[in-house]
């Protein structure tokens, strides 16, 4: 890791607040021009095409959901840690913004508030304040709602809304002192998305916000580099805000605000978008909130499309992270979760918020065989067994969903 030390910024006059109320009209209309009112599944999901914004995708490596929501397939993966941007998973809550925007990356400016001398900034002045490189986990919230029998709503993943990739930036924390420091009493650390709103609806119930822990601010960056390029504009360029070990949904794309509030936001994506809520039920403030993410892992190889596997030697592989604390260990079963195996880790370690890759080579006999994996963190908290049912799908890390049946000759 390279780090610069931070200079310090005149303050500046803070601009004028977003007009936060309009008037709630036209919604349904409104959202379904976006195109978020439908999703599409199964077969006809996978016949669909790539989007203009993401042609520069690998159609073979994905599946396409919906305009917003594009897949990586399991068996895209492969056996190298950082997941190429050709590949990696596309969710978008609201359509990217017009191209125009990355057209002078370095123009694009962020405001920051709750510190000592609150302003906006631009990019280019972001670049001189210092940098960090992180690698880390990507992953949709939802990743694995697919396995669901109960068929919540949102896109039906399966593993592939999840990457590892490495991203470059200035540390927020270098930011905040620039800016004379956090100001007291502010317990949340809040992005703002700067994407196009839709005419005629109140902007608190579509905007992009999210709050997470002021402690998150320790990692956080605002990044402009992924995979050693500039951020393309599907997946938040010319700036976003990553905060490693939480879901992506608090990696803010297009970031234009970042503010270090007393409060969570009220913004509906915050206060009932994104809740742990019992099945049948409706999110509220009052539910966990969809952040930190917990220990998981999956078999990438061999996979659920893999054809007639021949007997003898069989090489096991896969994927396997923590969230907010490094994987230490990987177990993997052949007989549907009976007995255990310790797996080995292969490849580089890139740190806590990176996934490790891991394989078991080992003799398979004729016959039907369930093959599953299961991670434990550094703090022994082990991947369970059974998913957390909810109404929207969340956090569902069990690894009996991921298990991968395979036949042998």
């Amino acid at each position: 890791m390279y780090t610069q030390a931070p200079r310090q910024i005149a303050p500046a006059m803070v601009p004028s607040a977003l007009n936060r109320r309009h008037l709630l009209a036209g919604s349904a209309s409104a959202l379904a021009a976006l195109g978020l009112a439908s999703w599409s599944t199964g077969a006809a999901a996978q016949a669909k095409t790539l989007p203009a914004y993401v042609a520069w995708k690998d159609a073979n490596s994905t599946i396409v959901h919906s305009a917003t929501t594009i897949e990586t397939k399991r068996s895209a993966f492969g056996t190298s840690v950082i997941t190429p941007a050709e590949q990696l998973y596309i969710r978008n809550n609201l359509p990217a913004p017009d191209a125009s925007i990355v057209a002078d990356r370095d123009a694009w400016e962020i405001s920051i508030e709750g510190v000592g001398n609150p302003r906006k900034v631009s990019l280019r002045e972001l670049k001189t304040l210092g940098l960090e490189t992180v690698a880390m986990v990507l992953q949709c919230s939802g990743n694995g709602r697919g396995f669901f029998p109960s068929k919540p709503s949102g896109t039906p993943w399966t593993v592939g809304a999840a990457g590892c990739v490495v991203w470059s930036g200035v540390p927020v924390r270098a930011v905040a002192e620039a800016l004379g420091g956090v100001a007291g009493g502010m317990r949340f650390m809040t992005g703002t998305g700067g994407e196009k709103l839709p005419d005629g609806l109140d902007p608190k119930s579509i905007i992009v916000e999210r709050s997470v822990p002021a402690s998150a601010m320790a990692d956080a960056l605002l990044a402009w580099e992924m995979n050693g390029a500039a951020i393309p504009l599907a997946h938040g360029g010319p700036l976003r805000l990553i905060v490693p070990g939480y879901t992506g949904v608090n990696n803010i794309k297009y970031i234009k605000r970042l503010a270090f509030t007393a409060r969570e936001t009220d913004a509906k994506i915050m206060s009932h978008g994104y809740r742990i809520s019992p099945p049948g039920g409706q999110g509220d403030p009052n539910q966990p909130s969809v952040q930190e993410m917990s220990v998981k892992s999956w078999i990438n190889s061999p996979g659920p499309d893999s054809a007639l596997l021949g007997t003898g030697r069989v090489q096991i592989s896969g994927v396997a992270f923590g969230g907010l604390h490094a994987v230490r260990r990987v177990e993997v079963s052949v007989d549907g979760g009976k007995t255990w195996v310790d797996a080995r880790f292969v490849g580089p370690d890139l740190g806590k918020y990176a996934w490790r890759q891991f394989v078991l080579e080992t003799r398979l006999p004729a016959g039907q065989h369930v093959l599953a994996s299961r991670a434990t963190d550094a703090l022994g908290n082990v991947q369970p067994q059974q998913r957390l049912e909810n109404a929207a799908g969340y956090n569902n890390t069990s690894w009996s969903d991921h298990a991968v049946t395979v036949k042998v000759a």
